[in-house]
């Protein structure tokens, strides 16, 4: 076998509608909502970034240019915080830009699904293993989610994607695990199947929004075979790979917060505010008004 290639690439679909937002959505895209004070898509990139990812492709749609420019430099804002002395927060601006050329877009024109979408990402991963990051996921982790899925692959040297237990019941909504053995923190994996009947479930073992693949699943994907709901889906190109690489999924240590739906953003802004010693006294306070 030949050595492992260093995982430094990461793609993020942000093309979605965000449809479940409206109206914040209208003219806002959805990953830009902020939770405390930054926006979803901040907090994907630098998961990405604390597991040494180096480049970056957002998988982007018509009026999403405003994620683009959150990575830019803004010249005159910088200019002004240091006017004003604020240095504090020209230090948090500037520990937020990327390296010039690291971020790349594409744009997917026809929303025909997850898989379509990292196939319209085939240019930017050639031939390397690469990441894959939803921003509406939202992890709560010590280590860094996606570095804990690195680390996974660097020790099962092929695709792994994050997993957790979800009730019976809904299982309907998730990619779900067919399993070959139960390791523990590791499960190798002998099937995927996307959104299945409660019934006909092989596991209540469901993949979130974070994955390491090999850049062969591009070659499944291109075949644009129709799933689940009439879309290409990411979930039937990854059960291809199946048997010809090591295929594993990772019971991560942390928290995922479905930042996709009202409720769940909500329980993140509250998560995330109390973890930060800045913020916690005030909204500990103001909860109680609400219990």
């Amino acid at each position: 076998m030949s050595a492992l290639k260093p995982l430094k690439k990461a793609v993020l679909p942000v093309a979605g509608l965000g449809t479940r937002f409206l109206p914040a959505t209208k003219a806002l895209a959805k990953e830009m909502l902020p939770v405390v004070d930054r926006p979803l898509i901040q907090y994907a990139i630098d998961e990405a970034r604390a597991a040494g990812i180096e480049q970056f492709c957002l998988i982007t749609g018509r009026g999403k240019t405003s994620i683009v420019e959150h990575f830019d430099v803004a010249y005159e804002l910088e200019k002004t915080l240091e006017e004003r002395g604020k240095a504090k927060e020209l230090a948090d601006l500037r520990a937020q830009a990327i390296e010039p050329g690291a971020m790349v877009t594409v744009r997917q024109q026809v929303p025909m699904g997850l898989g379509h979408a990292i196939w319209c990402a085939r240019s930017f991963i050639g031939d390397d293993p690469f990441a894959i990051l939803l921003p509406d996921d939202l992890m709560m982790c010590e280590t860094s989610c996606t570095a804990q899925l690195a680390e996974a692959y660097r020790e099962t040297g092929g695709n792994v994607v994050a997993i957790e237990e979800v009730p019976r019941d809904r299982v309907n909504r998730y990619g779900v695990l067919d399993v070959a053995e139960d390791k523990g923190r590791l499960v190798s994996v002998k099937g995927l199947v996307e959104k299945p009947p409660v019934e006909k479930a092989p596991s209540n073992l469901t993949i979130i929004g974070r994955y390491v693949l090999m850049p062969e699943v591009i070659g499944h994907l291109s075949k644009m075979e129709r799933g689940a709901g009439n879309e290409v889906q990411l979930t039937d190109g990854m059960a291809k790979l199946i048997g010809t690489q090591p295929f594993h999924g990772l019971r991560y240590e942390g928290r995922r917060f479905d930042c996709g739906d009202k409720a769940g953003w909500l329980e993140a802004q509250i998560a995330f505010a109390l973890a930060r010693p800045d913020m916690a006294p005030a909204v500990r306070e103001f909860l109680k008004r609400y219990a």
